[in-house]
């Protein structure tokens, strides 16, 4: 031991010591502990070191701390050390960190209450853990329920869960929970739904019975033991519920912060509802009852919503609407009572005042008169021997009188409701067992404890001590099983307590005695209290500073008990002459029911709750007492002893099972803990007490196997045995020293306190040397590698070196070469360019100096030649000069002499000479400027031709007037002499050349124009091209970008179509999933229904003794078809068990058949419409069925073709006749002789010969017409065979013997009448021809037309801007894929009615056919033909005479054919030895020929009869996997067949030719295929069933448990609930065993010929249910959530994923089932610290939800001290980063969910006439056909 402790207390070790503020605080030892040391060195965890004195007598050292590894465990008994402070911390960490409510501590689940809504009590919650070991899941009390109901069933005993804590802990909410979940996994055996009547009586009981405390907003103010009745079934048939402890002063006064109950606030908050006006209420402020805690109202609570579920839950547990308004009127008149103000007439007595209005409201709510009332409410009335005095009350006595008697009406109302709660629960089912809830205070104590308090605690020791024992014994058990050596463990015995309160002259019987005392009072009840026990008892105390107070030390606590109002409230005195008056209310029968004797007012159990001061408990009433005596009235205190003594008989009887609740904090708030508050719960509760009881002996239990592998470790190999036990025996010799600390059972090791810690620590210790060896190892390696990598790294280097040193030498080698060409070259090529310039400068030189000399020798050229024309200009100018002046010179000297003349003339003459002379040089001068300016035009506008015609134009008119005027003025020299006479030409003249002069100033200013004009034109036009150009590019470039842009759109569009389409497509496939999911839900729940009611009509055939005979009725309701399939049965014995049925059913309540009937009726309903709807949206998915139509077409335009060649055959062949016709008439005619119709003429050979070719024609084109109508009509194909073959040859016999003229002459008139009916044929093909082009021609039209519209839109379009013209385009290509759309639509309707049409028609006339073939064909053809012209067929086909794939079967025999082909068969011996799905088509063989010979009746009944067996076996051997796999696969082929043969195109295109022939051509059977899908679905659904049946034992162990890879995960201690191990024992299952089952599986389902889609689809629902189970254990198991685990996980799915790819199913969808817990394998394994971690795990885990990655996250556990635990703030990140996310907060998978199945068609390539029918059938009455 020392050793051991030396090992221990070393550095570094973690201890906890006591504190003031958190109880116990964790520290770390600084230094080893020796044996001598009187302290210890700690260092707190905030780094703080202390020095712990140890105590010097007992040498205690502190409590160790456990490893990190079994922190946080699902049971504390699985701790090594088991102390306070080790159950304190694992129930923090698992409340504050996990956020886990529930603990176990041995056979104690602890519940801790969170104060917040948790989502862990849904109904997948509770299928979780239904059929579930206790130890295999994570707490719950789910888990307590189901072991209570398990246990129930299994040892045949009844159980207890009994509930306890404070107020505010949680214990009415675990009850509830506990029985919604016997009312879930059980059901109920009646109509009634008892569980929801269960369910229903909390509210009522809460609203009641439940108030607001300081402590807890919906607190329990009594407590009640409901007992839960199950059949021999173990389905709910009832309940009894009994009350104890009711707080009556809760009725009249509540404490601040709190509230009366419940049911007075309802009321008060909806007195405005019509029904309660009379009852005069008003808000809870105006009454003194509800007003008094201040806090009338609850957050978050709406108590008119409270008080509309209480009355549905009156009404639902058969409280009627008067009954509930009675009630409400009681509670009013309480209230009204309490507002009854008395006031004082002296100081001796008291009055009411006169009308008050709060006790008129009071006497006319209960019926009694007024004064009356107000009388015994302030007097009371005193008997004597002799006399009766009545003596008034003060106000004080009064006062409580009347709160006495509040409290007293309102427990008999308890009393009332408690009762009809029972009466609406009992049932006449005889009870089998029951499973009792007990819901009670835990232990209290107040500041202030009274009667209350004490009652409370005296039960809650009776419960411990009854707890202890039943501990005792299961720990004694355990030992006794395992026989190891058993030794007494000392545990606190509470029977002295017990017997202080309850022995005789107890507290009880004192306090009993001191009531019958005529002046007995608190204070000599105390003194006597004092006297009898303080001395002879130590668990009776008496305080220093008081003597009305005794102390009891209980076992949680000393409890200081206040004596005042004891006696009173043990008398519960109430004034009789009030209960008088209330009994004589005549108006209120209620009232009156409830204060009737004890006798008719107790409950149904004998017992009644009864009251005093503040309680009431339940008691057997004492019939043979005088009610008006007092003396002999049991006080409370007895009472209670009494009941108390009942429960404890009760639960002693029972097996119990307990729930502690605590509470966190007094302040309500959501997962906050305190140590303080929870110490002192887990003291009171008794769960330290277990802890003790369990530490003192063997806490910790291995399994040798277990042991083995979790220290295998610690072992050498040669330690290693083959026998498990003896190794182990031998290693703990060697490790642990002292054999007193464990013991060897028969399967277990049984370890002392500490010993597993000292055991992992030797296991933490040797794992971390070998850890230190493997990284040495390793960083050895590391290094040695690194060295060479770098050694070789340094060689490379330097090879790499050296080879660049010889490239960059060679390089500059190869650099100074190129260098010196590159120069060679250069300093060439610089030299040719100087030469090069020189040369160029040389040439430019001697050229410019060329160019100078010439043009200087040009230059003097030009200079002489104009020097030529100034001397020529010059000289002309001189002889100018020199002749004017000597002109002048003559005129002066002719004026001289003329002056003599005539002086008055002379000035004229000079006038006129001097005129003559300007004009002529104006005239001389003007043809010069005319000229230039005409050069000068001519130079500038050469390309104006318009401009120059003109000028040239006006030049020669200028010209002409020019040469005019020259001869004008050599007239006027030449009659110069006569100037006199015709002065007056001269003014004209003048006139003339002034306007001369103006027309040229005129055109000069029009030339500028005109040439300002032409350059500015020839500008604009320059500018203007250029613009256009620019122009014109910007459009090319517009017109690109637009393109390219309509390019883009039109994909985008085209793309955003695509995945429009696929989106709806997906969308249309999802809602058709759910509208099959939920059609397929329906059949599950109609198949119940069946099913149920075929077990109550068993149910009622087996208890009813006498059979009367009578008819079934059949329900009129359902339609034929229904009726047929579902309850129209052809056998005798359900017939008979349904005369039985319907005899015994006329006795018994018809509420359930109606229900089943109504319920029926809408489920047919609803299956109709969702089958409508069914349809409708698989009619969206047969559109693509438009191929088919093409190929219909195109077959179409093949036999058009062939008819247009016989047309042109035909018209050739006419052609030929009317040549023919031709030349006979030309011979005729041409013959005069009378001879010429002789047989030997010409004519006549001609004419015979054309007949011959005739007839023969004939007779091939009647050949041909008959074949096409053989297509149309095939019952008359051998009598046109007949006509065809047998008149040409009589007409060819008749031509050969024609001898005369007439015979001709009628040969002609024949020939002519064929020809004429050719003819007409012909004409009526060409106007078919001519009708064909003519709509060939519209359809033409209308193209054109449609693409004329088409380049009008596009011409608006590229008119519009490019988004309004897009939008345009994308308007117009929808609207006309609408039109088409709806064309192909209605053109499809119009053919499918055409077709159903057709279908009839050929039905009708193939009936009438085959009833008159035989006759008509007897009718057209003779006996001799028929023997001597045989039938040749001009290849038209015929039915062969031999097998034709039917087999007929007489009516009777049906019944036969029935039951030896399904009732009877065994489907093992059809499914090895015969072919698949033989049963199917030999049902379909007999239907066929049922078909062939056209028996509707045979038809209904026969597939009636088959639906029938077929439900009738699997109703049988539902159970048999064989039997369900291969009605299935029977089932489904028979499916196929109806549609195969149903004549339908889209089925017929797979079939050959002879299996068409064999299709059904009477009956269409479409109702029946549903009908037979419909069963399909439910054979699936059982099939599913039965397959997870055998399955989910298999899934945990084998997905989970089970180690698939040995030694990876090393095995954690477990406590007391002890877990499934994970060691493969015997008869474990494991991951091969699923393997081989799900191979089991396949290879049966493919035997009996199952189609491969439909496997697919199994396999797929099967491996879901597989993913589904194992994630949701993971979620509720915290021990399998470790890094180890999720390899495990992945391994065993890698094998899973590896049998699908063997069996060839990877693409069924499978393995997308097994994502969920893939990703939650992965989540297990990934790092879990950073921030980059925390995106990863959202990123990879999509297909969990935020709650199941946070639970996974929360619940992940360490196995190795190695592994680290997920931090609070990193599972905070992660659901910060998913709040987001829109998905349902359901926490578990649903594993009831089943894929809606489908059976897609699969035709069979089996030809029916092969079938063959073996002998071992029994089916020799059948006939093959």
């Amino acid at each position: 031991m020392n050793r051991e402790l030396e090992y221990m207390f070393v550095q570094s070790a973690r201890v906890w010591i006591p504190d003031a503020e958190e109880v116990w605080k964790s520290a770390e030892l600084a230094k080893d502990y020796k044996n001598d040391d009187a302290s210890l060195q700690l260092m707190l965890e905030d780094g703080t070191t202390i020095d712990h004195k140890l105590d010097p007598k007992t040498k205690n050292l502190p409590y160790l701390r456990n490893p990190d590894i079994l922190v946080g465990e699902n049971d504390l008994t699985a701790l090594s050390y088991l102390h306070e402070p080790a159950v304190l911390h694992n129930l923090k960490v698992r409340f504050i960190d996990s956020k886990l409510i529930y603990t176990y501590c041995g056979i104690v689940l602890v519940a801790i209450n969170p104060y917040e809504t948790l989502p862990i009590y849904g109904t997948d919650i509770i299928n979780a853990y239904s059929g579930q070991n206790m130890g295999d899941m994570d707490p719950h009390i789910f888990a307590v329920a189901e072991e209570a109901y398990k246990q129930m069933a299994r040892d045949e005993r009844n159980q207890s869960i009994i509930v306890s804590g404070e107020s505010g802990a949680g214990k009415t909410v675990s009850a509830k929970y506990a029985m919604r979940y016997f009312a879930t996994v059980s059901g109920s055996a009646s109509e009634a739904n008892v569980e929801e009547k269960v369910l229903a009586s909390n509210p009522i009981m809460e609203a009641i019975g439940n108030a607001k405390t300081t402590r807890n907003d919906n607190s329990s103010r009594f407590g009640k033991y409901i007992e839960i009745g199950f059949d021999n079934r173990y389905r709910i048939i009832g309940a009894n519920m009994r009350t104890y402890l009711l707080e009556k002063s809760r009725v009249v006064f509540q404490a601040d912060e709190e509230r009366n109950y419940h049911i007075f606030y309802q009321l008060c908050a909806s007195a405005n509802q019509p029904e309660f006006k009379n009852l005069r209420l008003s808000t809870a402020n105006d009454f003194l009852y509800t007003r008094q805690g201040r806090s009338p109202v609850i957050e978050g609570i709406d108590d008119a919503k409270e008080l509309r579920t209480t009355r549905h839950a009156f009404t639902l547990l058969g409280i009627n609407e008067s009954y509930q308004i009675g009630l409400f009127q009681v509670l009013a008149a309480i209230l009204h009572l309490g507002n009854v103000e008395i006031k004082d007439r002296d100081s001796d007595s008291s009055l009411i005042a006169p009308n008050n209005r709060h006790l008129t409201a009071f006497c006319e709510l209960v019926g009694v008169t007024y004064q009356d009332m107000s009388q015994w409410l302030c007097h009371r009335k005193l008997k004597t021997a002799t006399e009766t005095y009545i003596k008034p009350l003060p106000r004080l006595q009064a006062t409580n009188a009347r709160d006495a008697l509040s409290k007293h009406i309102y427990a008999k109302l308890f009393s009332w409701i408690v009762e009809h709660v029972n009466k609406a629960l009992v049932t006449n089912v005889k009870q089998h067992s029951f499973i009792g809830v007990l819901d009670i205070y835990g232990f209290e104590t107040f500041e202030i404890n009274s009667f209350e308090q004490f009652c409370i605690n005296y039960a809650n020791e009776k419960l411990q001590q009854q707890f202890n024992m039943h501990v005792f014994k299961l720990e004694q058990e355990e030992y006794m099983k395992e026989q190891i050596p058993w030794t007494l463990i000392d545990f606190y015995d509470n029977q002295p307590c017990i017997n202080l309160i309850e022995a005789k002259m107890g507290i009880l019987d004192l306090l009993d005695e001191e009531c019958k005392m005529p002046k007995g009072s608190d204070d000599s009840w105390a003194q006597k209290l004092y006297n009898t026990h303080l001395k002879t008892c130590s668990l009776f105390e008496k305080p220093r500073m008081s003597n009305r107070a005794f102390i009891i030390q209980h076992f949680a606590d000393k409890v200081e008990y206040q004596c005042e109002g004891f006696l009173e409230k043990n008398k519960d005195t109430v004034n009789e002459e009030q209960i008088h008056v209330l009994k004589a209310s005549k108006k209120f029968d209620l009232l009156v029911e409830l204060f009737q004797d004890e006798e008719k007012a107790t409950t149904p159990t004998g017992q009644v709750p009864g009251t005093g001061g503040r309680t009431r408990l339940s008691i057997k009433p004492d019939k043979g007492r005088d009610t008006s005596s007092k003396e002999h009235k049991k006080t409370v205190g007895c009472q209670f002893r009494n009941s108390l003594q009942m429960l404890m008989e009760t639960l002693n009887a029972t097996t119990p099972h307990y729930v502690r609740c605590i509470k966190p904090n007094d302040f309500k708030l959501a997962f906050s803990f305190d140590p303080k508050r929870a110490v002192q719960q887990l003291r009171a509760c008794g769960v330290l007490e277990t802890i003790r009881i369990s530490a003192a002996g063997f806490p910790s239990r291995w399994t040798y196997q277990e042991f083995f592998s979790r220290y295998r470790v610690l072992m050498k190999q040669k330690d290693v045995l083959p026998d498990r036990k003896l190794t182990c025996k031998n290693v703990l010799e060697k490790l642990v020293q002292d054999q007193d600390k464990y013991q060897f059972g028969k399967t277990k090791i049984f370890f002392r306190a500490g010993q597993v810690a000292y055991l992992e620590k030797l296991r933490a210790d040797k794992l971390r040397a070998a850890c230190i060896r493997i990284q040495k190892t390793i960083r050895c390696w590391l290094a040695r590698k690194k060295y060479l990598r770098q050694r070789s790294a340094a060689i490379t280097i330097q090879r790499f070196t050296r080879g660049y040193q010889a490239r960059c030498l060679a390089k500059f080698m190869r650099r100074t070469q190129a260098a010196t060409i590159i120069q060679k070259y250069q300093r060439m090529c610089v030299e040719r360019k100087r030469f090069r310039q020189k040369q160029a400068a040389a040439l430019a030189m001697q050229t410019i100096l060329r160019a100078y000399m010439a043009r200087q020798k040009y230059q003097a050229l030009l200079r002489e030649h104009k020097a030529v024309i100034i001397q020529k200009h010059v000289r002309g100018w001189l002889a100018r000069c020199w002749y004017k002046r000597c002109l002048e010179a003559i005129v002066y000297l002719q004026c001289c002499i003329r002056r003599m003349r005539a002086k008055r003339e002379l000035k004229k003459l000079k006038i006129e000479a001097r005129s003559v002379e300007h004009f002529k040089k104006l005239n001389k001068g003007m043809e010069n400027k005319i000229m230039q300016l005409q050069r000068k035009i001519d130079e500038q506008n050469k390309d104006n031709r318009v401009i120059s015609e003109r000028l040239v134009s006006l030049e020669s008119s200028y010209a002409s007037e020019s040469e005019r005027m020259r001869g004008e003025l050599g007239r006027l020299r030449g009659v110069e002499e006569d100037a006199k006479n015709k002065t007056n030409q001269v003014s004209s003249l003048l006139e003339e050349l002034e306007k001369l002069r103006k027309e040229l100033s005129v055109t000069q200013q029009e030339k500028k124009t005109i040439e300002d004009w032409a350059q500015k034109y020839r500008d604009e036009m320059e500018k203007m091209v250029s613009e256009l150009k620019d122009q014109n590019g910007l459009l090319k470039k517009e017109k690109d970008d637009l393109n390219r842009m309509i390019q883009e759109q039109s994909q985008q569009m085209t793309e955003k179509m695509t995945r429009a389409i696929a989106q709806e497509t997906q969308q249309l496939e999802t809602d058709l999933n759910e509208e099959r999911s939920r059609y397929q839900n329906l059949l599950t729940e109609h198949l119940r229904l069946e099913e149920k009611y075929d077990d109550l009509k068993e149910e009622l055939a087996h208890s009813t003794n006498v059979s009367k005979p009578g008819h079934r009725r059949t329900d009129s309701t359902h339609s034929s078809n229904e009726s047929e399939y579902t309850y129209n049965s052809e056998y005798a014995e359900l017939e008979d068990g349904s005369r039985v049925g319907e005899d015994v059913t006329r006795g018994m309540d018809t509420s359930l058949t109606l229900k089943l009937q109504k319920r029926v009726t809408e489920l047919e309903q609803e299956k109709q419409s969702l089958r409508n709807e069914l349809e409708n949206r698989e009619e969206q998915f047969q559109r693509a069925r438009a191929r088919d139509d093409a190929q219909f077409r195109k077959a179409r335009g093949a036999e058009l073709e062939y008819e247009s060649l016989k047309r042109q055959e035909l018209e050739s062949e006419n052609k030929k006749l009317r040549h023919d016709l031709a030349e006979m008439r030309q011979s005729l005619l041409g013959g005069a002789a009378a001879g010429a119709g002789a047989p030997g003429s010409p004519a006549y050979k001609v004419l015979l010969d054309q007949l011959n070719a005739s007839c023969e024609e004939l007779e091939v084109r009647k050949e041909e017409v008959l074949i096409l109508r053989s297509q149309l009509v095939s019952q008359k194909e051998a009598v046109h065979h007949k006509e065809t073959m047998t008149e040409p040859s009589v007409f060819a016999q008749d031509v050969n013997k024609l001898k005369d003229a007439d015979e001709l002459k009628q040969a002609y008139v024949g020939l002519k009448d064929t020809n004429r009916l050719l003819e007409q044929q012909l004409q009526a093909q060409r106007r078919t021809y001519d009708s064909e082009v003519e709509s060939l021609r519209g359809e033409l039209q209308n193209v054109k037309e449609e693409n004329n519209r088409q380049q009008q839109l596009l011409a608006q379009n590229l008119q519009l801007p490019p988004e309004a013209r897009i939008e345009a385009s994308l308007q117009h290509e929808i609207t006309r894929l609408t039109n088409e759309n709806l064309d192909l639509m209605e053109q499809l309707e119009k053919q499918d009615r055409t077709i159903r049409k057709l279908k009839k028609q050929l039905k009708v006339y193939s009936k009438r056919i085959g009833e008159m073939g035989a006759g008509h064909t007897e009718g057209q053809t003779s006996p001799g033909q028929m023997v001597e012209e045989p039938i040749h067929p001009v290849n038209i086909p015929r039915r062969e005479k031999d097998f034709q794939g039917m087999l007929e079967y007489k009516k009777e025999d049906e019944m036969k054919l029935v039951k030896n082909l399904i009732l009877e068969l065994k489907p093992r011996g059809v499914a090895v030895n015969l072919i698949p799905g033989l049963p199917a088509y030999i049902l379909f063989m007999c239907l066929r020929h049922a078909d062939y010979v056209n028996d509707d009746q045979k038809v209904r009944t026969l597939l009636t009869s088959t639906i029938n067996s077929i439900k009738k076996i699997l109703k049988k051997r539902g159970d048999d996997f064989e039997t369900v796999s291969f009605w299935l696969a029977n089932t489904c082929r028979f499916l196929h067949c109806l549609k195969q043969y149903s004549g339908d195109e889209a089925f017929m295109k797979h079939n050959t030719s002879r299996q068409n022939e064999h299709c059904l051509s009477n009956f269409d059977l479409a109702e029946y295929r549903q009908v037979i899908s419909d069963l399909a679905i439910q054979i699936y659904q059982q099939l599913v069933k039965c397959m997870e049946n055998i399955l989910q034992p298999m899934i945990v162990s084998g997905m989970l448990e089970h180690e698939t890879i040995q030694g990876v995960s090393g095995v954690k201690p477990t406590g007391l609930r002890k877990r499934t191990s994970s060691i493969a024992d015997e008869g474990t299952y494991t991951l091969d065993s699923i393997l081989r089952q799900l191979s089991a599986f396949h290879s049966t389902m493919c035997q009996h010929g199952t189609d491969p889609e439909l496997i697919k689809q199994v396999v797929k629902q099967l491996f879901y249910i597989i993913g589904a189970v194992t994630l949701n254990n993971l979620l509720l198991r915290k021990d399998m959530c470790s890094w180890s685990k999720g390899m495990q996980i992945r391994y065993n799915v890698s094998q899973l994923e590896e049998w699908l790819r063997d069996k060839g199913l990877m693409n069924c969808g499978a393995k997308e089932t097994l994502e969920p817990l893939i990703q939650a394998a992965q989540l297990l394994q990934v790092k879990k610290k950073t921030d980059e971690d925390a995106e990863a795990i959202c990123s990879m885990c999509h297909a969990l939800t935020t709650a199941q990655i946070v639970k996974v996250l929360n619940l992940y556990t360490p196995v190795n001290e190695f592994e680290e635990r997920v931090s609070v703030a990193f599972i905070r990140t992660i659901q910060t980063r998913l709040r987001d996310r829109c998905e349902s907060p359901q926490l578990l998978m649903d594993t009831k969910m089943i894929y809606p199945v489908t059976f897609p068609f699969s035709p069979s390539s089996l030809a029916l006439e092969t079938i063959q029918i073996p002998t071992s059938l029994n089916l020799s009455f059948l006939t093959r056909v």
